[in-house]
């Protein structure tokens, strides 16, 4: 049998599920499978049926599966027959030992993956093809082996003379097989220093022994250091003495490197979850910290209660921009950050970022130095993205500078650019790490004792709105314990677009009380707002389902109707068509209120009938405000 896909192959598991899912497996790979049961059932088979492999669990119902293994290896006429012992997990290093003490050619842990089961199967098969070329013709062997991109060799292990090795060596190598010297640590000879002790014990054991199975790194010529899986077993001759060492050898590297950067994105996964956790945590814990000061028996003071309200306000502030950046983060990913330009003051933008790191400064009291220049410089832009960098810049350097630190943001004209640096004496980077400080999801430091670490997406975020601006980033620093700098470059607006200053100006107009229905499937939300628009006069009525909705809205005509988009059994869009359907609110302001914020949502909005498209948790002065520009027109 040449086609190792074509080979005959008995299941054995007492599992229906798993034995039925690893036959699949195998016949879409070409295999032709018999199944078994017990090990009664399986010894029955492999005795008439004569299958070239047997995957063998472990538990079986009658006979233990090592002891079915070492039936077959025990009995003449079935010796030959390969086994691939499997078992669980939980008892994986004992069976292990056991299955391969028992004669079973190889050993895998369920639950097993698709392509590593039918990479093993295909292994074993090829090592058993082998061996029964070289038992044939060492001629046909080496006809067989060029044409394969594994490596194969051939031993005299009385002489430790290398008889064959196939013209793969060359390609995986890097050069021509010479015999190895006497008392050589490894047949190539070539094996990486870390690796040698290790290699050097399996050889011997391999001239003594006949076993090999390794996983090793090679050093080429050129230096470039390549995986290599090897497996070495003997030939016997017609009386069972081994007269030759044959094995197999196979180019891992690109599995290695796969594996290398999985576990990395793993660990790299795991910190950002914990991280993420933490983030999370911390501005709910002053919320609810408030919200029972708010709700104590003894009606609280005016301030006490005013503070209790700033807290809150401030900690929803800091998750609504947590819930940004994650968003930012999937719109870097998907290429669909956009920018609304405009010309902007940098010296607007620098203090629009102080604003909202102010608190935190103050917690951790900094000392912070703000350096300005004299002329007002603009750049084209978008405002808040601009504000976002600059922001985002000033929590990276106060979250890693211990308290009463020293930061320091300075803007300068210097040509046709501006420049922003934001300086600070904290922990500083490490000179591995300066590399690396705009990856995604990568933090300076981040054990769990550090309880600033942040989610290390503040500054990708800021090298991707820096380049969208056509500036650049960079980072600095001379070491742990010396501080940091980041630095920004804009291009200046060219001297004809900067606007002309104009004086604000104040309408002077009041407030003006409108009729309103609020549409949200969340009680508490409603409640909240409603009693927040009831505060300035407006009449308010709240609905937490569509068909509510609608006939509120045909009793009450409302002026202003607020839809929240995700509601029980008809969407807010399905809904904003039939209210603008109705004579009673064709014309009535209809506002979006939805978690969903990307620009395909805002469209479909626009589609809907909406006026305007707001995403929670929304400011309620921006609320107010477009009713009273609605009121006012």
């Amino acid at each position: 049998m040449n086609d190792p896909r074509s080979s005959l192959i008995l299941n054995v598991d007492d599992n229906e599920g798993a034995r039925y899912a690893k036959t699949r497996i195998l016949q879409r790979a070409g295999f032709t499978v018999l199944e078994a049961a017990t090990g009664h059932e399986a010894l029955y088979k492999v005795r008439n049926e004569s299958p070239e492999l047997v995957l063998l669990d472990v538990k079986l119902p009658d006979i233990n599966g090592l002891e079915v293994c070492r039936r077959i290896k025990t009995d003449p006429e079935t010796a030959s027959t390969l086994v691939l012992q499997t078992s669980a997990a939980a008892v994986h290093s004992i069976d292990k030992v056991r299955a391969l003490d028992g004669g079973a050619d190889s050993y895998l842990t369920e639950p097993i993956e698709p392509p590593e089961l039918i990479a093993n199967v295909r292994a074993l098969l090829r090592v058993r093809h082998a061996e029964n070329a070289l038992r044939e013709s060492e001629e046909r062997f080496r006809q067989m082996a060029e044409n394969i991109e594994d490596v194969f060799w051939m031993l005299d292990p009385m002489t430790d003379e290398l008889l064959y090795v196939s013209p793969s060596y060359h390609r995986l190598w890097g050069r021509d097989a010479v015999t190895p010297k006497a008392g050589a640590k490894h047949w190539s000879d070539d094996v990486h220093p870390g690796d040698e002790a290790r290699i050097a014990a399996a050889y011997r054991a391999l001239l003594t022994e006949g076993k090999f199975e390794e996983e090793y790194r090679i050093v080429r010529p050129d230096g470039n250091v390549r995986w290599v899986s090897e497996r070495g077993f003997p030939v016997r001759d017609a009386h069972g003495r081994i007269y030759r060492l044959a094995g197999i050898a196979s180019d891992i590297s690109e599995r290695k490197r796969n594996e290398l950067l999985l576990r990395d994105a793993d660990q790299r996964k795991d910190q950002f979850l914990a991280m993420l956790a933490h983030e999370l945590r911390n501005p709910l814990a002053p919320i609810r910290n408030a919200i029972e000061l708010m709700q104590a028996d003894r009606l609280p003071s005016a301030e006490t209660f005013d503070s209790a309200r700033a807290i809150i306000s401030r900690q929803v502030k800091h998750l609504s921009r947590l819930v940004d950046d994650l968003l930012d983060v999937s719109r870097i990913t998907q290429g669909k950050i956009t920018l609304r330009r405009e010309p902007v003051e940098m010296t607007a933008a620098v203090a629009a970022a102080l604003e909202t790191l102010q608190p935190a400064i103050v917690k951790k009291q900094h000392d912070i130095s703000v350096h300005l220049p004299d002329e007002p410089l603009y750049v084209s832009g978008d405002a808040v993205r601009i504000s976002q960098v600059i922001a985002n810049l000033l929590s990276n350097a106060c979250k890693y500078t211990p308290e009463h630190g020293e930061l320091s943001i300075t803007v300068t004209h210097v040509g046709a650019n501006v420049k922003i640096a934001v300086r600070d004496n904290g922990i500083g980077i490490l000179p591995d790490m300066l590399s690396r400080a705009f990856e995604l999801f990568v933090q300076s430091e981040s054990s769990l004792e550090r309880s600033e670490g942040g989610l290390g997406i503040g500054l990708p975020l800021a090298r991707t709105l820096v380049d969208l601006h056509g500036g650049t980033i960079e980072a600095f620093s001379s070491g742990l314990g010396q501080g940091s700098e980041f630095v920004v470059t804009l291009p200046l607006l060219p001297a004809d677009q900067v606007p002309v200053a104009s004086a604000p100006v104040d309408t002077g107009e009041a407030p003006h009380a409108r009729r309103l229905l609020l549409v949200d499937d969340s009680v508490d939300a409603a409640e909240a707002l409603s009693l927040l628009l009831g505060t300035l006069g407006h009449d308010v009525r709240t609905a937490n389902d569509p068909w509510t909705a609608l006939e509120l809205a045909d009793a009450f005509n409302p002026q202003v109707i607020i839809l929240d988009i995700g509601l029980p059994g008809m969407d807010g869009f399905e809904l904003a068509r039939m209210m603008r359907g109705k004579p009673g609110t064709a014309a009535a302001l209809l506002i979006a209120l939805t978690g969903y914020g990307q620009e395909r949502d805002r469209q479909l909005s626009r589609e809907a009938g909406f006026d305007h498209h707001f995403v929670k948790p929304v400011s309620f002065t921006e609320i107010q405000a477009v009713i009273e520009r609605a009121a006012a027109s």
